[in-house]
Parts: C-alpha cells; sequence; structure tokens
C-alpha cells in the first residue's frame, strides 16, 4: 500500500479534535502580518512600565488564527516565561458562557425568558424592594412590582445584590464548601436594589449565579458537568473548568494587584473558583485556544466544525440590546454607543463609544483584565488574557488589533 494511500486512510478514520481553528497567514485573512507585530509591542509596554506580568493575545479572523503569542512572563518570582497554554481566572469572562448554556435550555422548552425565577425557585416568590433612608445608611422595604424574570438575570435589570441599599442585608459571598444548590435559596430573601426591569446595574456574581442554578435543575445536572459535557468537550476546550486539576496548577498564571509601590501577589490565588460552588457570574478557568473555540462558535451562528449549539436567531437574540441605552455609562463604559444582550456587553456605534471596536460587536471582561470581542463585521475574534486589571491593556489591544486589518 502506498504512503500516501496510507496517510489518507488514516486522516479519514481519526478525524481532527474537535474545535480545532487553524492558523493561516494573516495575509489571506485580510490581515498585515507587519502590523500584527505591533500587537506585542503595545502589550510590551505595559510589561515595561510594571502594569502587568505578562499577556497572550490571539486574533482569529475569516476562520484562521493570524495571531497568537505569549508575552511576559507567568510569575514574576521564578521568572517563568508566559505560555501559550497558560490557564487563566476568566471572572466575569465567565458570563457569556453561562448566557449561552441559559440559551441552550431556551432552545430545548425547558425555560422562557419571560418565565419567574420562582418557577425554578420558590424562595424568590413575593420580592421586596429597599429603598434607602437616612442618606443610605439605612432602608426600608415595600413590594416589588412584579417577580423577577429570566430575561431580568440575563440583562443586569434584576437589582439582585447590585451594591445597592438591599444588598447590604444580602449573605456573604460564596465560599469553599458551599454549592449552588445551598447558596443561591438564600438569596431568595435579600430585598431588591430597585424595581424589576426599571435600571441596570451590575450583578457580578448574584444574578448569573441563580442562573447557572436554574439550569442545573432543569436539565438535571451539575452545572460544571453540564457545561463540560453539552459545551467543552463537544468544542474541543480541554483547559477550561471551575477549578483547576492537580496536573495542571503549574500552568496557572499568578495573580497581582497592581499598587503604588508596583505588582503585588494577590492572597487568594484561586478568584472566584471553588471545587464545590460553580459560579456562572466568574468561576471558571481557561486558556486563549479553548476560549477561542466558544467565541468561534458563536462567531459561526452557533456552530463549529459541524456541531450546531444554537440557532443563528438565538445567537441574534443573545447579541442583541435588550436594556435601551441604560447599560450606557455604567462600570466606566463610555456615555453613550454601548448596549447589553443576553450577559454579554455590545457595541452599537464604536464612534460615539471611543472604542477601536465594529459596530455589532459582543463580549465581555473579567476583573482580572481578560476580554474577548466577536466581531460578525470583520468575521473576527479577539482574545487577550491578563491578571492584573489595566483597562488601557484592552484599549491599546483592540487598537492594534484594528490597524492590522488592511481589506
Amino acid at each position: 500500500m502506498k504512503l500516501t494511500h496510507l496517510l489518507s486512510i488514516l486522516l479519514i478514520l481519526v478525524p481532527l479534535r474537535a474545535g480545532d481553528i487553524p492558523t493561516g497567514k494573516p495575509e489571506d485573512a485580510g490581515m498585515s502580518a507587519e502590523r500584527l507585530r505591533r500587537i506585542h509591542e503595545a502589550i510590551q509596554r505595559h510589561i515595561d512600565a510594571g502594569e502587568i506580568s505578562g499577556a497572550v493575545t490571539l486574533v482569529a479572523r475569516r476562520g484562521r488564527i493570524v495571531h497568537f503569542e505569549a508575552h511576559g512572563l507567568m510569575d514574576l518570582e521564578s521568572r517563568r516565561a508566559m505560555q501559550k497554554d497558560a490557564i487563566f481566572r476568566l471572572a466575569s469572562m465567565t458570563k457569556p458562557i453561562t448566557g449561552t448554556a441559559a440559551m441552550m435550555m431556551l432552545e430545548e422548552g425547558k425555560l422562557r425568558l419571560s418565565d419567574k425565577v420562582s418557577k425554578f425557585l420558590p424562595e424568590f416568590s413575593n420580592p421586596k424592594v429597599a429603598v434607602a433612608t437616612n442618606g443610605g445608611k439605612d432602608f426600608y422595604v415595600i413590594p416589588a412590582n412584579r417577580e423577577l424574570t429570566i430575561r431580568d438575570l440575563l440583562t443586569h435589570t434584576n437589582g439582585l445584590m447590585t451594591g445597592g441599599p438591599g444588598s447590604k442585608s444580602g449573605p456573604p459571598r460564596p465560599t469553599e464548601g458551599d454549592t449552588l444548590a445551598t447558596y443561591i435559596p438564600r438569596l431568595g430573601a435579600v430585598p431588591l436594589d430597585f424595581q424589576p426591569g426599571s435600571e441596570w446595574a451590575y450583578s457580578g456574581y448574584a444574578a448569573p449565579d441563580t442562573l447557572a442554578r436554574i439550569i442545573e435543575i432543569v436539565s438535571g445536572q451539575p452545572y460544571d458537568e453540564f457545561l463540560r459535557t453539552r459545551l467543552f468537550e463537544p468544542l474541543g476546550m480541554k483547559d477550561t473548568f471551575f477549578y483547576p486539576p492537580d496536573d495542571k496548577r503549574s500552568r496557572l498564571v499568578t495573580l497581582y494587584r497592581k499598587t503604588p509601590d508596583g505588582l503585588v501577589k494577590a492572597e487568594k490565588q484561586n478568584g472566584f473558583s471553588f471545587k464545590t460552588y460553580f459560579s456562572g457570574g466568574g468561576g471558571l478557568m481557561s486558556t486563549a485556544e479553548d476560549y477561542l473555540q466558544f467565541a468561534q462558535m458563536l462567531l459561526n451562528g452557533g456552530e463549529l466544525n459541524g456541531k450546531r449549539f444554537l440557532s443563528p436567531r438565538t445567537v441574534e437574540l443573545m447579541s442583541s440590546n435588550h436594556v435601551g441605552d441604560m447599560f450606557n455609562g455604567k462600570l466606566g463604559r463610555p456615555a453613550h454607543g454601548m448596549g447589553y444582550g443576553l450577559l454579554v456587553g455590545i457595541v452599537e456605534d464604536g464612534v460615539a463609544a471611543g472604542l477601536r471596536v465594529s459596530n455589532g460587536s459582543f463580549g465581555w471582561d473579567g476583573a482580572y483584565g481578560t476580554q474577548t470581542w466577536i466581531d460578525p463585521r470583520e468575521k473576527m475574534v479577539t482574545i487577550v488574557l491578563i491578571q492584573t486589571q489595566v483597562v488601557m491593556v484592552q484599549r491599546d489591544f483592540e487598537n492594534a488589533v484594528m490597524q492590522a486589518i488592511v481589506e
């Protein structure tokens, strides 16, 4: 048998690992290889300034990876060089994954956007709203105009532990030993910070974690198992999890705080990751290449490598603005040009927002500096992963990417 014939048979019998996105020449994807080198220059300036220890950056356009680079160090003390397969705490970059999981349950008819949260969690019946008094030091409660819905949880229009007066009476943040099943019902007794649907305020963990618990209930699976079997394994995301296995901990990038005296190693290196509490708002860890599989699937309209996860119309629903202009100016975002979908932020007018991002781009970032944009107009996914919150790293990365597009 000829060698070429044997290789052809092997390629048929041994398919590519699910989730493999090929590397291509930048010029074939309408980008300049020379100009893409400016990404490293932009990141290196922040490393040289002592603002971050290192980063991993990735750009995929037209279905091909055109830039994938590790910069700086994983750990300052050991001087270990950053690796492309380094594992980062995603923090709130977890939220788009939770939004996708909710959309999968919506498509299966197991929940509706209009469903009351109390349909799945009776503890959320008869909600109350906190009204501040005494200059915000105290509050009294009034009945809510209506109950919270799934849409409220997905759009941050819920007032659940959003930093207002009602949040002061809420339980402490979840810790090791808590589970979604034991913790989330406790949130049902917390007064909301405003009337449901009337405002946009970030519920960093409470609302998306409540969604994660509802997904457990309607799917019949623990949330980590649901994500592993329904998303991560089919997408080929082999390094994405809520808690790092022992054999992968060495690839975890050290988490630092930026201080006037330089970078200081954070005391809690696991971030929002726990062994038993699967936070839909911020608990996941991942790599740049893993997250690309997920983001590329959304860019493709819910499909990757022949496997469909969502309908294109569902991805469109997820990435449409559901909150009018309520999101503008929140969380340090621009005062104009922004919208918010179902656990993803949206750029409606990049010029008004002052961002070097295409109109229609959607994605989210994390507390430790991670960020992704999914750009349907340019057929592009961009990912920057760092472990110190420095917003200008994201802005400079966006600029370096956009200036490298030549057609």
